[in-house]
Parts: C-alpha cells; sequence; structure tokens
C-alpha cells in the first residue's frame, strides 16, 4: 500500500515522523510517495501546542479527508499533540478518521496500520510513555547530511502556560550509551550534523543519573567519528551550568549556539509564567554566556500579552531586546490554552494589543538583525551545503554554524560546484536581513 505523511509543528514532532516511517516503509514495506493524492493510508502528525497550531492540525486533517470521497484515499490516521489532547473528539467530529494515535504510542503504528486495514477503528492514546531508542526505526525526511537527535522526551517544568507535560508525560532521557549509538548509526549513513533535541535539553539525564547530564553527553558526542557539527535547542536558562559553557566553547564541532527561551523579563510575569525566578537570573546567564564566548550565537523566544502583562512589563522586555541584541528572537503572542494555569489567571489581555506588541518587537529586532548581518560582509565562513536553492536552480543554498535549520535563514551562491552536505568556505558580499549571497571559495 502507499503511504502520505504530513508533519506538523516542531521539530521533535519530526522526529516522531520518521520513526512512523521508519516503522512502515523499512519494517512494514509500505511504499512512500511523494504526492499526497496517490496514497492509500494518509497519517497527518499533528500539533496542540498553541491555538494557530490546533487549527492548523484541524484544517490539515479535514482536507486530507476529503481525499476519501474524491481520490484514493482508503485510511486515515491522526496522530500527535492533537492526538493525545483531543482523542475523542476527533474520532467523534471528523467521521473519516480511522485511528487516533497519541505521542506515547508512536511505536505501536505498524499494529495500528494492520487494524484499521481489517476495518477497525483505532484509539491509541494516553501511554505518554514512549522514547526512541537507537533500535528504533527511523527514516530521515529533511537532508541526508543534517538530523535531528532526540535525546530525552517530555518535561518536569510546568510552565503555566504550557500544555506540554500533559501531552508527552514527564522527563525520560534516553542513556549516553544508546544516544551515542544513535549518533554513531547516522554517522555511518553519511549525516555530519546533529541537531540535538529535548524539552529542555539542559535537564537531559536528571531523572536517570540523578543530576544533568548535558555536558558528560557532548564529550562523547564530539567522539563519534564523521560528525563535523552539533547544534543544541532548547536550553533551559536557570539550568545553564559554567560546565556547559566551557564545554560549548572548547569543543570544536559544537557550534557556539546557544537556544535560550526566556520568555520574558519582568520579574512578576517570569514568576506567574513559572519560569525563571527574575529577570536577573537571566541577565547573569546571558552575560555569562557571552563574557565566556564572545563571538556565541544566542537565540530567545519571548512571549507578549500573558495575563497581567502591564504596559511598563512590556517595556521593559522592549528595552531588553533593544539593550542585549539577541541574535535571533521568535516572539509569540500568548495563547490562552484550557487545562494550564495560566488558563484561569486574572487579567487576560486583549488580542489587538496583543498584537500590537508582537508587531512591535518583531520591527525592533528586525533592525537589530539588519546592523547585526553587516559585519558579516566581507567575511569567509564556513557553509553546510543544504541543496540548490527554492529561489533558483543556479544557487545552491546553506548555512553558517550561527544559522539552524528552517529558522535562521541561509547563504545562497552561485560559484562553484559543491556537493550537497560538503562544508565549504563562502566569502558573504551582500545580505538580505536573513539571506546571505556569495561565492564559494577555492580551497586550494
Amino acid at each position: 500500500m502507499k503511504l502520505g505523511l504530513i508533519s506538523l509543528g516542531c521539530s521533535k514532532n519530526t522526529v516522531d515522523s520518521e520513526n512512523m516511517l521508519g516503522i512502515l516503509v523499512k519494517e512494514k514495506k509500505l511504499e512512500l510517495v511523494e504526492n499526497i493524492e496517490e496514497a492509500d493510508i494518509i497519517i497527518v502528525n499533528t500539533c496542540a501546542f498553541i491555538n494557530d497550531a490546533k487549527e492548523e492540525s484541524i484544517q490539515t486533517i479535514l482536507e486530507m479527508s476529503d481525499y476519501k470521497k474524491d481520490g484514493s484515499l482508503k485510511k486515515l490516521i491522526v496522530s500527535g499533540c492533537l492526538s493525545e489532547r483531543y482523542k475523542e473528539e476527533l474520532l467523534k467530529e471528523i467521521p473519516e478518521i480511522d485511528a487516533v494515535v497519541g505521542t506515547g504510542d508512536v511505536d505501536k503504528i505498524g499494529e495500528v496500520v494492520d487494524s484499521i486495514i481489517e476495518g477497525k477503528k483505532e484509539l491509541r492514546v494516553g501511554s505518554l510513555d514512549f522514547l526512541p531508542t537507537s533500535k528504533t526505526p527511523r527514516m530521515l525526511t529533511n537532508y541526508p547530511h543534517s538530523a535531528y537527535l532526540k535525546i530525552s522526551e517530555g518535561c518536569d517544568k510546568h510552565c503555566t502556560y504550557c500544555i506540554i507535560p500533559s501531552l508527552r508525560g514527564d522527563l525520560r532521557s534516553r542513556t549516553i550509551e544508546d544516544v551515542v549509538a544513535e549518533a554513531e548509526t547516522l554517522a555511518k549513513d553519511g549525516v555530519i550534523e546533529l541537531n540535538l533535541l529535548a524539552q529542555e535539553i539542559t535537564e537531559y539525564g536528571k531523572d536517570i543519573y540523578g543530576k544533568r547530564m548535558l555536558p558528560e553527553l557532548l564529550k562523547e558526542l564530539v567522539k563519534v567519528e564523521g560528525i563535523k557539527w552539533i547544534r543544541l535547542y532548547y536550553m533551559y536558562p536557570n539550568s545553564i551550568s559554567d560546565e556547559l559553557i566551557e564545554v560549548i566553547k572548547n569543543e570544536p564541532k559544537i557550534c557556539n549556539y546557544f537556544d535560550v527561551p526566556i520568555q520574558h523579563i519582568s520579574d512578576n510575569i517570569l514568576q506567574n509564567m513559572g519560569r525563571a525566578k527574575s529577570g536577573d537570573v537571566i541577565r547573569n546567564i546571558l552575560e555569562r554566556i557571552r563574557n565566556a564566548i564572545p563571538e556565541a550565537t544566542i537565540r530567545t523566544t519571548v512571549i507578549v500579552g500573558f495575563p497581567g502583562e502591564t504596559e511598563e512589563n512590556f517595556q521593559e522586555l522592549k528595552e531588553f531586546i533593544q539593550e542585549f541584541k539577541f541574535d535571533y528572537v521568535g516572539v509569540f503572542k500568548y495563547s490562552r490554552e484550557e487545562d494550564t494555569v495560566a488558563y484561569n489567571l486574572p487579567n487576560q489581555i486583549p488580542e489587538e494589543i496583543k498584537e500590537e506588541r508582537w508587531a512591535e518587537l518583531l520591527n525592533i529586532q528586525g533592525e537589530i538583525i539588519e546592523r547585526k548581518n553587516e559585519k558579516f560582509i566581507g567575511e569567509t565562513v564556513d557553509v553546510i551545503i543544504d541543496g540548490i536553492s527554492t529561489e533558483s536552480e543556479y544557487m545552491l543554498e546553506g548555512r553558517m554554524r550561527t544559522q539552524a535549520l528552517d529558522i535562521d535563514g541561509k547563504v545562497l551562491t552561485s560559484d562553484g560546484t559543491a556537493n550537497i552536505g560538503d562544508i565549504v568556505k563562502v566569502k558573504i558580499e551582500q545580505n538580505f536581513q536573513y539571506d546571505f549571497i556569495g561565492p564559494i571559495l577555492d580551497e586550494e
């Protein structure tokens, strides 16, 4: 049978999708098709983190269900966070769905497919205990040379605005040996860039080792032959230790890239969010990073319009963004989610005010990035080639060590005959805020 899969949401969801593909394509021998209209079975792996993500997931499910009426589609499976959160509602409201699979039952997807082919309806949710291992089948979907590597699942933090612990469970870390084993397998398959993932990566290991073990894991991963770049995502501010900073600084394979979601800087908002104890704690952590590694790339995310955010709170956040000058900032409007503590907080902010604050911060950060990018003009940098540019078949596109997959822009070059997965020297000649253009230099 022919299989189509649509993966929505975060990169952690991408890994779940790749595990399901590994099980169904490598083990069950289904045929994966690029054209979704040709599929006999479609899986929509959903996101439900915020309202916009839920709406996108539902719209995609409805679009896929139409193929049951107009196309060759025989079976429709909905998986992921939306399934975990609205299991009964999905089956009731969208009868075209044949199976609902939660985040903790990814490894059961083969059994689910067998069951629905026999004509049964399947509801597999609620276990919240799945954790991929080096033995879990997997099929990469992004690039042959760059892979996400999930080192833990779930979260113990319980931030007041966040639904993730109830959808993904508590922190569950893989052993160092198992993570390294998967890294070695990926390297043998041609991967040279590892992108380490967790809900809060700096908490890695606390559940099984009794302490945070990310520095120790990194020391082992840098030994994997064939791996050239290692990047870390989602560092919880309070848990960034001096030891971790030193490991990142001293290991050449590890990109000096710090993804540190601060969410806010105002003390009372942070405390109501259940995040850092104070803005000064965040300032201290960020200053430690900058002092230890002046050239470090620092990305963050912030939330505007959290319940009770006054104009004074917002001004404090705005001034901090202007003062610190992050390399990248993701700005989110607070999404009021049921079953979270923040849902019932007083002083909810009107949507129009959220929109105004969101736009103002984006404009400020856009100006900061434009000025920061000017420093690259004339510089020669290492670039990993990801493929042919979507903008022109005559150009290659790739990323510097300062640019993460899919979110931080890219480098375009029309000069050279580099292959996908090569790391080459590029001289930056111009930029368009997020995209850089320059020739590949002759290594000789």
